[in-house]
């Protein structure tokens, strides 16, 4: 035997580490959409858990699933939502929780989805080439999306329809200004979620009338807004009237919590005559007709006035007016098109610093197209780089939207000229809505229904 003592004293055996526990589900149900019968909500509470998400198929077909984005848990419970359903099709449903423990399946759940309305517009939609995703705008009652074979993924109805534009903000968020029956309503733009819930409105300072044309969204909450402010004025000595009533648009940027933030009036800036003589010369004088707003790469504002056939920039801070293209004022010389370069336009967008696109409804008397400019405002110059018509011709007198896609490809929506193509960078149409889909004043690619925003450039 040996016997020894030491001096040191003992040393702690090291803690012994606890793994993570496995989440667990306590409960889950779906509930089917209140505004349609294409989407559902699965409801959780959960333990253990950080984020759920939904593993769903047809029951009554050879399973394939398909799974949605997690959603993040909040005191133990989740609510995920289940989008782009078949109507009047049975589905199974599990619930994934995740965590640091792992992952755990939930039981099946079962839904039978509804039928759809009755005056939901049908579509059919093809193309040699589209780009992936889906395309939303809004048509009778509704805002809706279709998939690139023109069937209806998506839709939320309105009482009285969403008022011509159903718009899809880079937050993530739908925007709709729907009207009322009573002409004296102030109606606000709304903002919907995923799932077509309400999550706020958005007004015009001052009591003034929202615009349904354009808003922008922004990440702090903010919003630019377009506003009408109308008039009486003596427009006798340019043709008009002793007491024409006289709208002009009014730009607001608007803080989260209803703060005035910056205000533009046409009237502080621009002269009646500025518009033809024919349009100034009724009891009722539509004299800018804002239609578009775009934040510029500098911050300031590129503004759409389709009654002065002119885009308009303004210095954000102060209000003052940086140049004008287009129309009877026009500042720019124009290369690559006769004049006017433009007229009637809708749809403006900015696809690259100085370089701008919009649809020009009537610049052309033979047809509408969309067109791409390249400015340089220094020089006041401007070159029409590329157009895009579609055949057979089709004018748009009213409404129309373009939108910039990936790989130099372009959307156009030609208002009521009842058509929505999309066009490679060599001006094929590799998609389009078949027949005339009707008055669509605007269309937008997306590429999820769950995460429905678009590029900051819209």
């Amino acid at each position: 035997m040996l016997a020894a003592c030491v001096d040191a004293p003992p040393t702690a055996s090291p803690p012994t580490a606890v793994p993570p526990l496995l989440p667990a589900i306590v409960a889950a149900w779906v509930t089917p959409s209140p505004y349609q019968a294409l989407g559902a909500v699965v409801s959780v509470r959960v333990e253990h858990a950080d984020s759920v998400a939904v593993r769903f198929h047809l029951a009554d077909a050879e399973p394939a699933d398909s799974l949605t984005p997690a959603v993040p848990v909040l005191a133990d419970s989740a609510d995920i939502p289940v989008l782009g359903l078949l109507p009047a099709r049975p589905y199974e449903l599990r619930a994934i929780a995740y965590g640091k423990g792992g992952s755990v399946v939930g039981e099946p759940l079962a839904l039978t989805t509804d039928t759809l309305p009755s005056d939901l517009p049908g579509f059919v939609a093809g193309g040699t080439d589209p780009s992936p995703g889906l395309v939303v705008f809004a048509a009778g009652r509704y805002g809706l999306a279709i998939d690139n074979t023109g069937r209806v993924v998506w839709y939320r109805g309105f009482t009285n329809g969403p008022g011509l534009n159903f718009q899809v903000q880079p937050t993530g968020r739908y925007t709709v200004r729907p009207p009322t029956p009573d002409p004296n309503d102030r109606e606000p733009w709304i903002e919907l979620d995923a799932l077509g819930n309400v999550t706020r409105t958005f007004n015009c300072a001052g009591g003034l009338l929202a615009r349904f044309h354009d808003l922008i969204e922004q990440d702090d909450g903010a919003y630019w807004i377009m506003c009408d402010e109308t008039r009486t004025m003596d427009l006798s000595n340019v043709g008009g009237l002793t007491n024409a009533q006289v709208t002009g648009t009014v730009i607001q940027h608007v803080s989260a919590s209803g703060e005035l933030l910056f205000q533009w009036s046409p009237f502080d800036h621009f002269a009646i005559t500025d518009v033809d003589a024919a349009s100034r010369a009724g009891a009722v004088v539509n004299w800018t007709h804002g239609n578009a707003l775009v934040l510029d790469t500098d911050g300031n504002l590129l503004v759409s006035f389709r009654s002065l056939s002119e885009i308009t920039k303004i210095d954000t801070r102060t209000g003052d007016v940086l140049w004008r293209l287009g129309g009877l004022r026009n500042q720019f010389t124009f290369t690559g098109t006769s004049m006017p370069a433009f007229a009637r336009q809708h749809g403006l967008r900015l696809t690259g610093a100085g370089d701008l696109l919009l649809l020009d409804n009537l610049g052309d008397p033979q047809a509408s197209r969309a067109e791409r400019y390249r400015l340089d405002a220094s020089q006041h110059a401007a070159q029409l780089i590329a157009s895009y018509a579609s055949s057979p011709a089709v004018t748009a007198q009213l409404g129309g939207t373009t939108q910039e896609l990936p790989g130099g490809r372009t959307l156009v929506a030609y208002g009521n000229g009842g058509r929505v193509e999309e066009y490679d960078a060599a001006d094929r149409v590799v998609w389009r809505i078949e027949g005339n889909p009707g008055y669509i004043f605007r269309a937008q690619r997306i590429h999820s229904l769950y995460h429905p925003g678009v590029d900051p450039a819209r």
